[in-house]
């Protein structure tokens, strides 16, 4: 019987996810309710449904294996989520001075957003000649660190930060290779650029890179958590 109701639930929650909206408030109301059921019912739903069963009393037993079925269903919902929200991840994205100088703003936003990515920060600054040494530490021990520096600290940059499911992997191939004359057409520098002294747009290269470099150019509160009304069209379940 138990395994009938679990199959059943599970259908049900299937086709539910598919004909729902996705909204915060669906998953935060469904998380509580699974918690209060589950916490004080302790999973016996089906057991005294049984028993009201026996007694006579039908109406109250379809009414606690309607229950039963929504416990189930709702966990399958929360795993949905959970899942869904540990794919994502975030990456930094930087037009540099040569991109905002140039008017590439615009274009290079849209092309993450046509890939499907959400923008979730955004400034435009004129970073210090010390704090572009920090973004570039890794490079410090190389013959062309204190001219990199120079130019990232010559104009505005607008900082990014991007999220969605491989935005650090696939952000780099939009990008395209260091060397613009070596990367793709199609891609960033590919279309947009010539030389690698004025390849336009920096991006992290991993996710410790990302981390790292979100938590310094963005304080915490910078960064805005929203779920954008794409995103069911982007990642649906069917």
């Amino acid at each position: 019987m138990s395994s009938q109701i679990c199959r059943s639930a599970s259908r049900a929650a299937r086709s539910l996810l598919s004909s729902a909206s996705k909204t915060s408030r669906f998953y935060s109301e469904g998380r509580a309710a699974a918690a209060v059921v589950a916490v004080s019912l302790g999973g016996k739903l089906p057991l005294l449904a049984s028993a009201y069963g026996r007694t006579g009393s039908s109406n109250v037993a379809r009414q606690w294996i309607s229950g039963a079925l929504a416990i189930p269903a709702t966990v399958y919902m929360l795993q949905e989520q959970e899942a869904h929200a540990a794919e994502l991840e975030r990456t930094f994205i930087a037009i540099k001075p040569d991109g905002v100088q140039r008017g590439l703003i615009s274009e290079i936003i849209s092309r993450f957003e046509r890939k499907g990515f959400k923008l979730v920060a955004i400034k435009i600054v004129v970073p210090s000649k010390d704090f572009a040494q920090k973004h570039y530490h890794d490079l410090k021990t190389r013959p062309f660190f204190d001219g990199l520096c120079d130019f990232l600290s010559s104009g505005p940059v607008v900082a990014m930060v991007w999220e969605g499911e491989g935005v650090i992997k696939y952000g780099r191939k939009l990008i395209g290779a260091t060397d613009p004359q070596k990367s793709e057409p199609g891609t960033i520098r590919g279309d947009l650029a010539v030389v690698v002294g004025r390849n336009i747009i920096h991006g992290s290269d991993g996710p410790e890179t990302a981390k790292e470099e979100v938590n310094l150019w963005f304080k915490p509160e910078e960064l805005v958590n929203y779920t954008s009304n794409s995103e069911k069209w982007i990642y649906g379940v069917n």
